[in-house]
């Protein structure tokens, strides 16, 4: 019987090993169980000829008290993370200023458990979970019924690995079906499903979950003469371990970035969930060189995907006043990363919409972003509630001044109809000289602001009365000769732009900048659209009555008139130019696509400014792509631009273009 029990077992082992770690079954599925029954019937019947790396193990059976701590002989230290493109070049830019340039290691980083897996002569006689990185927990029982995993080498030798353990989209999908139908919990996702396996008392338990196992990482590669982690991979692939077979080895940033595009489309393929890509110098003296800090290695780091989804806590609700003197509910976050940027803010639009969304203070809330750019709160998660969240109520009296609010007929919307209301003459005069306005470089929020304050502001009309007080201004910190100067360049360019960019900055109620160009297109000056009544407006297309009624009563207005007249006898232009190139020529309905180092703003605010432009950015250059944005060191979408002959444009070009320029 020996005989048969040492012939079952290699033909079975054997079998595993071509299965997951060559990708080539040699027996089918079915003789496969065939020696599995035949080989746990003769162990049990003669259980003393039963061998420690019998496959007959990956059934469970094994039942333990509680889970044995376990200190790691090298702590198993976690990974720093990137979330954008800048910083994986950051990373990339530190390693080659500390030991030159270098070549990659660059790996599917699998949504699982960490594992560390030690044999003895070649056998695996202890398994255990990351921990603290210092002391985990013995999950060998467990580890054992994971099929992917061997229980004896090909070499008799002392080694221990690292890798991950996961549950793949079809086994937890199959799990979750069996819960439903026995109406238990559901696991949330497969990473909580594939670390609950592994902590269950009962191997039998974690056996019927039909985990598996990706190992990456040799501790002791010294040990085995080894140079570089490509060399690693490849001696553990020998052993009889199974490497993830999307690793690659890759030369310099642009082979490396072309790896993370790749996968970043394609990571919806794959039959298990990866949250981002893990980078590794390749060169392990390189490695020793770069060392590591209290919690990360120095040489390696890990890209994290964009989470298109977030969870955060909704500290509190505040309101502000615009500049037509809506007032707007806003939520406060804890501060969390949502597709590469942290978001601690986000509109909840008006009273109406916090009640559709049940959202009370002390939520945990779900945060996207609208279009990828702007944050929005999605839903309560109202089973995480602790009783001790504080219901919404919205404000009956302007925060800023204290008057009583209005809500309109018809509308969802309160306003703050105090004309003296601090807040809204500041958000108007920031919104008269903005990008879309009348575009007057040098004017920041806090700038406008303080000028208001100082008593330089109050009306549009100030604007071009702020040379007076050049002496002034060139006392305050930040303003030198120079930058006043600039300021009121600007400032009289600004009294050329076109009517409908003027009638925009006006601030007219539901006039935006489309609408603008509409009615100046159609009076072709100041003077025609002064004269015109509601039935006029009425009839041009696009206008409808909320418009038509809201533009009467603004140049009906005496305070609107008086300012209109100031603003013509200083200069500023009262006509349409239809030959002025409008900016949206340049960016509607056009996709584009950020790479490289943005100096001038921020890539979300370059993303914003698209977006406003009726344009949409994406992460990947396509021959869908319109235009790519180029800023410092840009990589290998540059390349790829260059290569499908799509539009580049510099970081310079770009904001001309947001100028209307050029």
């Amino acid at each position: 019987m020996k005989d048969r029990i040492d012939e079952l077992v290699e033909i079975l082992n054997t079998a595993n090993y071509n299965y997951y770690v060559l990708d080539k079954p040699n027996i089918t599925d079915q003789e496969y169980d065939k020696y599995l029954r035949e080989l746990i019937n003769l162990e049990e019947r003669y259980p003393n000829l039963k061998r420690e790396d019998s496959p007959s193990i990956r059934v469970g059976g094994e039942v333990i008290d509680t889970f044995n701590k376990i200190v790691h002989e090298k702590p198993m230290m976690s990974l720093s993370n990137v979330f954008n493109e800048d910083e994986i070049i950051e990373f990339d830019n530190r390693v080659k200023k500390e030991v030159g340039k270098q070549k990659y290691v660059v790996e599917l980083k699998i949504d699982g458990l960490s594992v560390s897996l030690l044999y003895k002569d070649g056998v695996l006689v202890r398994a255990a979970t990351r921990g603290d990185g210092v002391t985990g927990e013995d999950i060998t029982h467990n580890v054992k019924t994971i099929k992917s995993i061997p229980l004896v080498l090909k070499d008799k030798i002392d080694i221990e690995v690292r890798g991950e353990i996961y549950m793949s989209k079809a086994s937890f999908i199959k799990i979750n079906e069996e819960r439903k139908q026995n109406n238990e919990d559901l696991f949330a996702n497969p990473r909580n499903a594939a670390a609950g396996s592994v902590r269950q008392l009962d191997s039998k338990i974690a056996a019927k979950r039909n985990l598996d196992a990706f190992l990456y990482h040799l501790p002791d590669a010294d040990s085995f003469n080894i140079k570089s982690h490509y060399e690693a991979l490849e001696f553990m692939k020998k052993l009889g371990f199974v490497v993830n077979p999307n690793i690659r080895l890759v030369d310099g940033i642009n082979e490396l970035m072309d790896y993370v595009e790749n996968w970043t489309e394609k990571r919806d393929s794959l039959p298990y969930e990866i949250d981002g890509i893990v980078i590794k110098v390749n060169d392990l003296d390189a490695q020793k060189r770069l060392g590591s800090t209290i919690k990360y290695p120095k040489w390696a780091t890990a890209y994290k995907f964009p989470a298109s989804l977030a969870f955060t806590k909704l500290k509190d609700i505040k309101f502000s006043v615009g500049r037509t003197g809506q007032v707007t509910p806003n939520a406060v976050l804890e501060p969390v990363i949502l597709m590469g940027s942290t978001i601690s803010a986000a509109t909840l639009h008006n009273e109406d919409y916090v009640i559709s969304k049940d959202l009370k203070i002390g939520d945990i809330v779900a945060i996207k972003k609208a279009g990828d750019v702007i944050p929005e709160v999605v839903e309560a998660l109202v089973e995480r509630r602790t009783g001790n969240e504080i219901p919404f109520k919205m404000t009956d009296v302007c925060p800023i001044c204290g008057s009583k609010l209005v809500k309109k007929d018809g509308e969802s919307a309160y306003y703050c109809i105090n004309d003296a209301c601090d807040k809204k003459r500041i958000e108007a005069l920031i919104h008269y000289v903005s990008r879309d306005a009348l575009n007057i470089d040098g004017f920041g929020d806090k700038i406008v602001e303080d000028f208001y304050n100082r008593g330089y502001l109050k009306y549009y009309s100030d604007y071009y009365h702020l040379h007076e007080f050049k002496n002034e201004l060139m006392e305050l910190e930040g303003f030198g000769n120079k930058s006043i100067n600039n300021l009121l360049e600007s400032i009289e360019n600004s009294k050329t732009v076109s009517l409908d960019r003027l009638l925009f900055a006006l601030g007219i109620r539901y006039v935006g900048k489309k609408t603008a160009k509409i009615i100046a297109s159609y009076y072709g000056n100041m003077d025609n659209l002064l004269k015109t009544d509601y039935d006029t407006l009425r009839s041009i297309p696009d206008i409808g009555d909320v418009i038509a009624s809201s533009v009467i009563d603004t140049i009906n207005d005496n305070e609107f008139l008086d300012e209109i007249d100031k603003l013509k006898e200083l200069g500023v232009n009262m006509e349409y130019n239809a030959s002025q190139k409008n900016v949206d020529e340049d960016f509607n309905n056009k996709t584009f696509v950020l790479t490289g180092s943005l100096k001038i703003m921020s890539r979300d605010e370059a993303s914003l400014e698209i977006e406003n432009r009726g344009g949409k950015t994406t992460s990947s250059v396509t021959s869908k792509t319109d235009v790519v944005v180029v800023g410092e060191k840009p990589g290998s979408k540059y390349d790829k631009a260059v290569k499908l002959g799509v539009t580049i444009w510099s970081e310079e070009e770009f904001v001309n273009k947001l100028k209307n320029l050029n």
